[in-house]
């Protein structure tokens, strides 16, 4: 089970928004239930094996940071197969319609991904440089150098706890260059960059199920 964590600082930031002065109480009330719905919408759990996830999101103006971990059973290798995966990402992450690399230069590559950010009515196409730099078999960082974004930073890192249980963690950063639809946009890229996360942990365990061998 995926839960999503919202800051009590962002939730007082969209409740500001949601009570302007002067509005009327039936005003009030249905843009309320709107907006509950929407961030029902949006933070419902999301369906995983049974493995430990913790996703916690937070944002201040145009940045969006998330920061997330899951807990698997896996061979580290095939996580780490996995997550330096980057031809294959689109395969089977969320919203991702393309992802490249352009360029290696032994563990330094520039990879090139496309994909968008879409809720409802909103749909925003998304392309991205990034430079990866990789640390096998435990970390990789990249950041963006091109794209319709003004700053994305991204860290995977492995790690293998004494129960020979994996963790993989991520901490992400975005400030977009386009501008996003008023309350709901932070919740929008929030809930993208959380289904992608869980995608990547989901691979991963199946993955590891198709390597491991069969039960006698």
């Amino acid at each position: 089970m995926v839960s999503i964590t919202v800051s009590a600082m962002d939730l007082r930031a969209d409740a500001a928004m949601l009570h302007p002065e002067g509005m009327s109480f039936s005003c009030r009330a249905r843009r309320d239930a709107t907006m509950l719905l929407l961030a029902c919408a949006l933070c419902i759990p999301l369906a995983a094996p049974a493995q430990q996830i913790s996703i916690e999101t937070a944002g201040q103006g145009d940045l969006v940071t998330v920061t997330a971990s899951a807990e698997m059973q896996v061979d580290p290798r095939t996580a780490w197969n996995v997550i330096s995966d980057y031809d294959h990402l689109a395969e089977f992450i969320p919203d991702m319609r393309s992802s490249r690399v352009v360029l290696r230069d032994g563990d330094k590559l520039l990879v090139e991904q496309m994909g968008e950010f879409g809720f409802l009515f909103f749909r925003q196409p998304v392309e991205v440089k990034l430079a990866v730099v990789e640390y096998p078999p435990q970390r990789i960082v990249a950041h963006a150098v091109g794209g319709n974004v003004r700053e994305m930073e991204g860290r995977y890192e492995l790690e293998i706890l004494p129960s020979g249980v994996v963790r993989l963690s991520y901490f992400g950063r975005l400030v977009p260059e386009f501008s996003l639809p008023p309350i709901i946009g932070r919740m929008v890229v929030r809930s993208v960059l959380a289904k992608q996360f869980t995608a990547m942990v989901e691979e991963i365990l199946r993955r590891g199920a198709l390597a491991a061998p069969p039960p006698r």
